[in-house]
Formats: structure tokens, sequence, C-alpha cells
């Protein structure tokens, strides 16, 4: 699969807050999109799945096919999938019924998929480390933050997307939780699966090793690169950014 973002700008009311994203992502490859508070990652996320409260232009290719009209279920049924910053409880609505039911919409003439669902679910539970009781509580009801982010990727492990952006998904773990999430997502890692993480921090990058590492900066990518533009955000913040490029932003 290849997504391919060509000039994506967003706005929510009269704030413009993307301005030009450009982005090609492929199957087999995992990218990091970092940058200050307020630069646009998440709402980068949030286009690219459809949510309805932004309002944004610009081309959405996913095999070459324009999806930016798409409504957000028709988005993941082309095996895109959203591992939300702040994943929402649903009472009334248990884990387990949940991902049946989604896994089932995604794969409705899979039949084999459909008889070794639980066996999955359950082992899948087992190897992301969730008590199998969960399977009866309602979906992020009453979790803890750790215990979300880790749903998250369980959701990953059954739906099997062929591409993920995980939207701060390392915020707020303890260093044994983030080596449990960031082993989920080794395990969908291959050549039919890519993945665009979006991160503040350098901890979770150290378990995943992406390839490519991007630098948003007010609304646009303004650098990219290989890790090595990580290990300079971690000795030098974000102050070279600002000073390499907010001049040029302010004449744009």
């Amino acid at each position: 699969m290849v997504i391919e973002c060509k000039n994506v700008e967003a706005w929510v009311e009269d704030s413009h807050i993307l301005k030009g994203v450009n982005l090609v992502v492929r199957s087999g490859e995992i990218h990091t999109l970092m940058g200050k508070n307020g630069s646009g990652k998440s709402t980068f996320a949030n286009v690219l799945f459809g949510n309805p409260s932004y309002t944004y232009t610009g081309s959405i290719l996913v095999d070459g096919e324009e999806i930016i009209d798409l409504e957000p279920h028709e988005r993941a049924a082309k095996g895109l999938f959203l591992a939300f910053q702040y994943p929402v409880a649903i009472p009334g609505v248990t884990v387990g019924r949940f991902l049946k039911r989604v896994h089932d919409t995604l794969y409705p003439d899979d039949l084999e998929r459909k008889k070794s669902f639980v066996k999955n679910l359950r082992e899948s539970m087992d190897f992301m480390e969730i008590d199998q009781q969960f399977i009866n509580r309602y979906l992020n009801d009453g979790f803890s933050g750790g215990e979300k982010k880790r749903m998250e990727i369980l959701q990953m492990l059954i739906l099997r997307p062929k591409f993920a952006v995980l939207d701060e998904t390392d915020s707020g773990l303890d260093i044994d939780a983030l080596k449990i999430v960031a082993r989920g997502v080794k395990e969908l890692y291959g050549s039919d699966f890519g993945a665009l993480l979006i991160t503040h921090y350098q901890r979770i990058l150290d378990y995943l090793n992406p390839q490519h590492v991007h630098i948003m900066y007010k609304g646009r990518i303004v650098r990219s690169g290989g890790p090595d533009l990580v290990a300079q955000l971690e000795q030098d913040g974000y102050e070279w950014v600002e000073k390499e490029f907010g001049e040029a932003h302010a004449t744009s």
C-alpha cells in the first residue's frame, strides 16, 4: 500500500492549521512525525481519517485512489487504522462485542477469520498482557491510560490494518507498558504494513527503529530525514527548527 498526501490543508472554524502537507508512506516503512505542541500533528492524523470536525482540501491517495471525500468507515474498510491520542470510553459495548462486530464488517466473506476470531483474540490479549476478563468489560470504560493504549494495539492485532497512525500512543506510559505497546506494533510490522508514529519522545523510537523522520512546524513538514533528526531534537530541542524555518514561515 502507498499513502500519498499532496498539499493537504485544514481548518477548524477560522483557524488555518495545516498549510500544505506533503508525505508519502509505503508498506514496509515506519515513519515518525514530530513537532512542538500545536504544530498540527494530531490535526493531520484526524484529516487522514476524515474527522468531520475539520474542513480540509488537497489530495489523499491510497494506491492511487483518491479518498479525501470518503467517510471514516470507508477509509477503515480500505485498511487504514487510527490509534487515538485520547481513546474514548464506550459504556454498554463490551470489548469482545466491539471487536467482533468491526472484524466481521471488515472481513465479511472470510470464514476462516471468523472461525478463529475468539482464539486469535485470546492469544492477542495474552500477547499484550491484557487480562482475559477485559473481553466482557465495556470498551475503555474505567480503563487506566496504559490499559487504553494497549487496547488500541490489541485492536490493531485483531483487525490487521495495512496502514496505521499512532497518535502519541506512548504518552503517559511507564516503561513496562511502553515495551508491550512497542512489541505489539512490531508484531504487525512487515512488507504489507506501514505506520506513521506521532510522538514527542525518542523512547518508543528506540524500540521501533523508524526509517523516516519528519518534523512539522506551524502546519508544514519542514524537514525529513533519518533517525539522526531525532538525535538532533533530543540534543537541541526545537530552537533550531524555529530559527531555520520561522523566518520563512513568517514571509510565506
